[in-house]
């Protein structure tokens, strides 16, 4: 009987190891995290220290609970000033937006909304536009290579945003291309005398925004390198490839912060590794450093 429970053992183990393992990937890809950084800038309008900005990223048509209620309700509970959606809202492969129009419609009754379209939308061609019709519907602000200015306290700061590089030249790939579109569109928006927060979908191209003397950027795309590797970081993602440098967090250069989002839903890669959907919860402060 002792060999016969020996002979088991292991396999038993083996079991057990590999139901943990599927239980984990299972429970860390439909739950979400919330990542709180703080971004201390002296350059930033006083009216503006304290400003909590959330931040939303490719979220894919993703739903989270019933009608996407937990992440609704991760937003009410941090209470931003301001809620920014860094394109892929939705995906071009089941393009089905009412699932997620619904969550923008609801996100938009706690905080004013402001969206940048992703290379997904850039795919749906004539599609998009019925979607982005329905999102101004929803009081969202829409900036496609134009920007605003958003008051608090007294102060002012232009907040910006630009298309992805493929509406203009859809799937090519090309980093030097995508950079000397992101380039012009930056620089036909202007504003270099207020201080400029900048949304864009994609991470990779953070030397343009820093040679174009954006003080904050807010991007995503990379889903956080879909597979995490402890200690070393994400595996691969989309115009970046293995070991992405710009995957999830926080980077400064020559003066300028830029915050990726690891996002939310999936896209190519159905599963995430070691790498939760998260929301970012950006905390701004008129001070030195970043932590």
């Amino acid at each position: 009987m002792k060999a016969k429970h020996k002979k088991w053992l292991a396999p038993l183990i083996a079991l057990g190891v590999l139901l943990a393992v599927v239980i984990w990937v299972i429970w860390s890809n439909v739950t979400i995290k919330t990542t709180v950084c703080h971004i201390h800038d002296p350059k930033l309008p006083s009216g503006f220290g304290g400003c909590r900005i959330a931040q939303i990223s490719d979220l894919h048509n993703a739903e989270f609970g019933d009608d996407n209620q937990p992440l609704l309700d991760i937003l009410a509970r941090e209470n931003p000033d301001f809620i920014v959606i860094t394109g892929d809202l939705v995906d071009s492969n089941h393009a089905n937006p009412e699932r997620a129009l619904s969550f923008v419609a609801r996100a938009a009754e706690l905080a004013p909304c402001y969206f940048v379209p992703g290379n997904h939308e850039a795919w749906l061609g004539d599609e998009y536009q019925e979607i982005e019709h329905k999102l101004k519907a929803c009081g969202v602000t829409v900036l496609r290579n134009e920007a605003v200015t958003v008051e608090r306290n007294g102060s002012t700061i232009q907040l910006m945003g630009i298309d992805d590089p493929d509406f203009v030249e859809s799937g090519s790939g090309l980093f030097d291309l995508s950079s000397a579109i992101l380039d012009t569109e930056i620089s036909r928006i202007g504003g270099e005398d207020n201080y400029r927060i900048l949304l864009s979908h994609r991470p990779e191209t953070f030397s343009v925004y820093t040679e174009q003397g954006v003080d904050l950027t807010f991007a995503g795309h990379a889903h956080g390198g879909q597979f995490r590797i402890p200690f070393v970081g994400g595996l691969v993602a989309p115009n970046q490839g293995l070991f992405p440098k710009y995957d999830g967090g926080v980077y400064s250069e020559g003066g300028s912060t830029m915050v990726v989002s690891r996002g939310l839903g999936n896209s190519i890669i159905p599963v995430r590794i070691n790498n939760r959907p998260e929301v970012v919860i950006a905390v701004l402060h008129n001070g030195p450093g970043v932590s």
